[in-house]
């Protein structure tokens, strides 16, 4: 029964991308920003269903189950924290800028150079993004219809590969739009039948472990922050965010929806976090990471877990959606257009943009193989794109002073580090790179600027 909620749930996807694409579809513009039409509620669905995917649902509940609630907070809390930022100082810009990329804008203020390099960063971190979206998607899959998980995930990778290439931003908004609707309502109603079930939020938290009563889990504080930065620094540099605001109808529009998303994001992984203790104290010996799948398939009526895992499918797969869209961008705006100088014909950028989603699908789904862990594959993407883009992104808006010199070699030195630190030395003391590789890019940045001349008469890009 509840694998028809599922069935039913990716087939109304599927005709919302079929209507969008013919309906509202026509240019690279309506595929890439949603024709700047967004609304504010709308336009905080797509921000909330985005960065709650399987970085949440996955990644996130295998981290609370392993670790605990007060864990949970260094975890979850970067992306109302980077919201309130981005609120505050970052979201009108955003939208004022003429770029729909983050490496367009960044060529504003630091050069051709600069763009080539973002584009090729963001490309490595949103193509693994996107991979652990495939292996997340696949174990809901496996749950849902006891499919082995590596058809689950060409199956996923099949559906959000077709989704992305027929409606482009417009229909993952709006499909975004629904999921947020149907995963707070089917945690609301979960969350209370859940504690009923454990005698109430005390009796669960006693039958918690004893390392999960800890505000740190086990961790070393380090460690919990090398957990908190890079969700946090990947949000305030996102080109999935910059994307959409650039596709909201007006800068106040953009800033409604940050502040939008600083509440949403809150109440929704507060729910996650209380729904995986429970699953915790329910199902101890399940892999961490099928946490809120398990409970949905085996802890709820069968109506409620039934809509609960079809949201948590649709999230999935529109997160992976979304990822593939930005990539796609910066593939051919950045470097098509940017590095290689090919110049695309209107009539034929909509066909070259479908043609690089499945490409770069194809390759995401090859990078699965090498991080096996969503968790594993969700930092090193997070801090790829967090130590490299993000300090040399927030420069651009907020720094007058960054010079071309400085940007280019904070993203080397980001980029690199990032490499080195996960796959060449392993993690050593089991840090994230991003405690290493940040630092270390916004050291370079600062540094070589004020060594460096700045461009003659450059101002922030639209502002």
């Amino acid at each position: 029964m509840q694998a028809f909620f599922v069935i039913a749930y990716i087939v109304l996807m599927v005709v919302i991308g079929l209507y969008f694409s013919r309906r509202k579809v026509h240019d690279d513009t309506d595929f890439i920003v949603a024709g700047r039409s967004l609304s504010t509620l709308v336009l905080t669905a797509t921000l909330l269903a985005t960065f709650v995917g399987s970085g949440s649902i996955v990644g996130g509940a295998s981290f609370v189950f392993q670790h605990g609630p007060g864990a949970a907070i260094f975890f979850f809390a970067g992306t109302p924290i980077a919201a309130l930022v981005v609120y505050f100082l970052l979201a009108q810009k955003m939208r004022r800028s003429r770029a729909t990329t983050i490496p367009g804008l960044i060529e504003e203020r630091f050069g051709p150079t600069a763009r080539s390099i973002a584009s090729l960063i963001i490309l490595l971190a949103y193509v693994g993004i996107v991979s652990y979206q495939f292996t997340g998607a696949g174990q809901a899959l496996n749950l849902a219809f006891g499919l082995p998980v590596w058809q689950g995930v060409l199956i996923a990778a099949a559906i959000m590969i077709g989704l992305a290439t027929m409606g482009g931003l417009v229909s993952v908004a709006y499909t975004d739009y629904l999921s947020a609707i149907i995963i707070f309502g089917s945690m609301l109603i979960a969350a209370p039948i859940v504690l009923t079930r454990l005698g109430g939020l005390g009796d669960m938290m006693d039958a918690l472990p004893a390392t999960h009563h800890t505000l740190l889990g086990g961790l070393s504080p380090w460690q919990a922050l090398g957990y908190f930065l890079p969700l946090f620094l990947l949000i305030l540099g996102d080109q999935n965010l910059f994307q959409r605001f650039a596709a909201a109808r007006d800068p106040a529009t953009a800033k409604k929806a940050a502040m939008g998303l600083v509440i949403a994001s809150i109440a929704c992984t507060s729910l996650i976090v209380l729904l995986v203790c429970a699953t915790r104290v329910m199902f101890p010996d399940i892999t961490p990471s099928t946490a809120m799948m398990t409970l949905a398939r085996e802890g709820l009526p069968t109506v409620v877990g039934g809509l609960l895992l079809a949201s948590l499918v649709a999230l999935l797969l529109t997160t992976g959606n979304s990822y593939l869209l930005s990539a796609s961008a910066s593939l051919t705006q950045d470097i098509l257009g940017g590095l290689l100088k090919l110049d695309i014909p209107a009539r034929k950028a909509l066909l070259v943009n479908r043609l690089t989603v499945v490409g770069l699908g194809i390759l995401a789904w090859v990078l699965g193989a090498f991080f096996p862990s969503v968790l594993a594959m969700q930092m090193y993407s997070y801090g790829m794109y967090g130590a490299a883009i993000t300090p040399v992104f927030l420069a651009a808006l907020l720094w007058p002073r960054a010079t071309p010199a400085g940007a280019l070699s904070a993203m080397i030195v980001g980029g690199v580090v990032t490499l080195v630190w996960e796959i060449a030395l392993g993690k050593p003391m089991g840090w994230n790179s991003v405690l290493v590789a940040m630092p270390l890019a916004a050291v370079t940045l600062i540094g070589v600027s004020l060594a460096s001349r700045p461009r003659v008469a450059v101002e922030s890009p639209s502002v």
